[in-house]
């Protein structure tokens, strides 16, 4: 069966309690996925719940229990496997596990397809048209059969970093910069609106080209990637009094940017009373997947805590984004970064047989 939404947006959140078809597909494509609900088809009860949890933490979503839109989208992604299909750079731009797969395998070869976020975008494309041009294929920038079998024939092949991580890592290394020559993108969810709003108007203050984003996640990142932002930072309400950063990674991907950026928040604002030690978190939520600049989403609780100290985290959200800017990538030792080819650098000749 090709994989495809059957569920309608509208029948969702699905959570415990709900019932019918809606669920008993939910259960389908989480048994699929290696996470067995053990619920009677159809209702959503606490195994259900538990293997959605599990699907959450395995996918690098918030881990509730509850099948929202974005978890709803990753299990469908989930079923698509390199080979599946032709991908190919289309509108809307395709999205898939095997789209991961196929930039993870070129980037270890040291195509650079964009970062390893399952969405066959222009990177993606021009990085199969190189790899198909050197391993002595027809080059149509469409991954399929042929293409898919060359790349497993080299599997084993690569480094163990993707080509994109060292050159996003030296692309920041080589911008080092001051805090008012970023373009900063900000966002926040309703309730922390306010507080994102004031952040804004502080960084407009001193001088930093700044846009104020609102709505859902994929509305703001669209709208980071059309102001062309430098950085994203977004603030999300939490219900308990907590601190965590969080930053785009997948298997076989961090970024190095949003990971540095993450723990100098966390750095910066675990000393506002009563808030727990913060946490530093590499996740795959929509606003850090689709964002193509450096993005971190701060979670902060409770409601009481955050806007009482309300002064105090935009100043050290502030902090946090002049530190970054004058090092946004610190060097990592030697034998963490990886074989893969250095940043810049393209083979100049085919790739030999197998």
């Amino acid at each position: 069966m090709t994989p495809g939404a059957t569920i309608t947006l509208s029948a969702l959140p699905l959570r415990p309690g709900a019932s019918g078809p809606a669920v008993a597909d939910l259960q389908r494509r989480l048994a699929a996925s290696g996470h067995e609900p053990g619920d009677p088809v159809g209702e959503f009860g606490d195994g259900t719940a538990r293997a959605v949890e599990g699907f959450q933490q395995q996918a690098g979503l918030r881990s509730d229990g509850v099948c929202d839109a974005s978890t709803w989208a990753a299990l469908v992604e989930s079923e698509f496997r390199l080979g599946d299909r032709l991908v190919c750079l289309r509108s809307p731009m395709m999205r898939g596990n095997d789209v991961a797969e196929l930039q993870l395998r070129l980037g270890a070869l040291g195509f650079d397809a964009g970062r390893v976020d399952g969405i066959f975008g222009p990177a993606t494309r021009a990085a199969v048209g190189d790899f198909q041009r050197n391993a002595g294929l027809i080059t149509d920038e469409v991954c399929g059969p042929d293409t898919v079998e060359a790349l497993m024939r080299l599997e084993g092949r690569g480094g163990r970093a993707t080509v994109t991580a060292v050159r996003e890592r030296d692309r920041l290394r080589r911008s080092l910069r001051q805090l008012k020559a970023l373009r900063v993108a900000v966002g926040a969810d309703e309730s922390l609106h306010p507080i994102a709003v004031r952040l804004a108007a502080s960084l407009q203050d001193v001088g930093v080209a700044t846009v104020l984003l609102e709505g859902e996640w994929s509305d703001q990142a669209a709208g980071a990637n059309e102001f062309d932002a430098d950085v994203y930072l977004g603030l999300t309400l939490a219900e308990g009094t907590v601190v965590e950063a969080s930053y785009f990674e997948v298997t076989g991907f961090a970024s190095a940017g949003g990971r540095h950026l993450a723990e100098l928040v966390v750095k910066e604002l675990p000393a506002t009373p009563g808030w727990d030690i913060g946490a530093v978190t590499g996740m795959r939520l929509p606003i850090l997947r689709e964002t193509r600049a450096t993005a971190v989403l701060v979670q902060l609780g409770d409601r009481a805590a955050v806007h009482e100290s309300r002064d105090l985290v935009i100043a050290s959200l502030q902090r946090a984004l002049e530190a970054w800017a004058t090092d946004p990538a610190p060097e990592l030792p030697e034998h963490a970064a990886g074989a893969a080819p250095a940043a810049g650098e393209r083979r100049a000749g085919p790739i030999p047989p197998a």
